[in-house]
C-alpha cells in the first residue's frame, strides 16, 4: 500500500520564496514540512511514501537522499544527534513520479498510477501537516468497518469560511463518523449540505485510480479528484471521518504557515 504526497505545485503563494526553493521545503520548526508528511505515511499501513514531484524539486530528493559524507563528518565533530537525524531521513523508503504539467490534484494523483498497482492508497496534501500521526490510522480503521470502502478526513469550519472549500453530504452513523452521499465544491452557505469540509487526507480504493483516467478537465482546465470521488460514489460507498481541529495543521498561506510554526514550537518546548 502506497501513500502518495502531490508536490508539484509552484508555491505561488509564497513568492518569492518559493522561486528557488520548493514550498514544501520551508521550515517547520526543526524540520521541512514535507517531512512531517512523509513521516505520517510511512507511520501508517504504508510500506513506501510516493511523492509525485516536478523535476524542478531536486532540493526534495536531495533531502531524503542519503549522504554519507555529512554523516561521518558530524559523527568525526561528535554531532551525533545531529548525524543521526540526517541518517534516518536518508533511509525513508521514498520515491517519485514526476508530474510534468501542473494539470491538477487528480492529473497529480494519476501520474502514480502504476505505483498503486491496483490497491487501496492514501493521498497527503503536502499543505497539511499532522504531528501525532494518528489520522491515517483512524481512517484504516473506519475502511476495516466498511469492507474496504474509501475514507476522507473532514473538519467542522466556520459558517464564513464554508465557501471555501469542499463539503461533504450525507448523514452521521456515529459520533465521529459520516456515510458520504456527495461532495459539493465551495458551496455558499445557504446550499452547502454540512460544514463539514474536506480536510487534505484520502484513503481510496484501486476504482478512484481508475476513473481518473476518464476524468475530464474541469474548473481552471485542471483534472479534479473531488469528480473522481463523485464518479465512485454512484459505485461504491464512501466515509467520513470527522477530525479535531487541534489534530491538523494548514501551511498553505503565509499566516497559516507561521501560526502552525508558532503553536509546534510551543508544543515541541512546553
Amino acid at each position: 500500500m502506497k501513500a502518495l504526497i502531490p508536490a508539484a505545485g509552484l508555491g505561488t503563494r509564497f513568492l518569492p520564496a518559493t522561486k528557488a526553493q520548493p514550498k514544501e521545503m520551508l521550515l517547520v520548526v526543526d524540520r521541512p514540512a514535507i517531512q512531517y508528511v512523509v513521516e505520517e505515511g510511512l507511520a501508517s499501513a504504508a510500506d513506501e511514501v510516493v511523492i509525485v514531484n516536478s523535476r524542478e524539486k531536486k532540493a526534495i530528493e536531495d533531502h531524503f537522499a542519503p549522504n554519507p559524507e555529512l554523516v561521518a563528518l558530524l559523527r568525526e565533530r561528535g554531532k551525533d544527534a545531529y548525524a543521526d537525524a540526517v541518517e534516518a531521513v536518508g533511509s525513508y523508503p521514498v520515491s517519485y513520479v514526476y508530474q510534468e504539467e501542473a494539470l491538477g490534484l487528480g492529473h497529480a494523483v494519476r501520474c502514480a498510477a502504476e505505483k498503486t498497482a491496483g490497491e487501496p492508497f492514501y493521498v497527503l496534501l503536502g499543505d497539511v501537516l499532522v504531528p501525532d500521526n494518528g489520522m491515517l490510522p483512524a481512517m484504516q480503521a473506519v475502511s476495516d468497518a466498511h469492507d474496504g470502502a474509501s475514507v476522507i478526513a473532514v473538519m467542522p469550519v466556520p459558517d464564513d469560511e464554508v465557501s471555501r472549500f469542499g463539503v461533504i453530504a450525507g448523514a452521521p452513523i456515529s459520533d465521529d463518523v459520516w456515510k458520504v452521499d456527495a461532495l459539493v465544491e465551495k458551496p455558499a452557505l445557504e446550499d452547502a449540505p454540512s460544514n463539514l469540509a474536506v480536510f487534505g487526507r484520502y484513503l481510496l480504493s484501486p476504482r478512484v485510480m481508475e476513473l481518473l483516467a476518464d476524468v475530464q478537465p474541469g474548473v481552471g482546465g485542471e483534472i479534479q479528484l473531488t469528480d473522481a470521488l463523485d464518479a465512485v460514489l454512484a459505485e461504491e460507498e464512501m466515509y467520513a471521518l470527522i477530525v479535531d481541529p487541534a489534530d491538523g495543521f494548514d501551511t498553505g498561506t503565509v499566516e497559516s504557515w507561521l501560526e502552525t510554526n508558532n503553536i509546534l514550537f510551543q508544543r515541541k518546548n512546553g
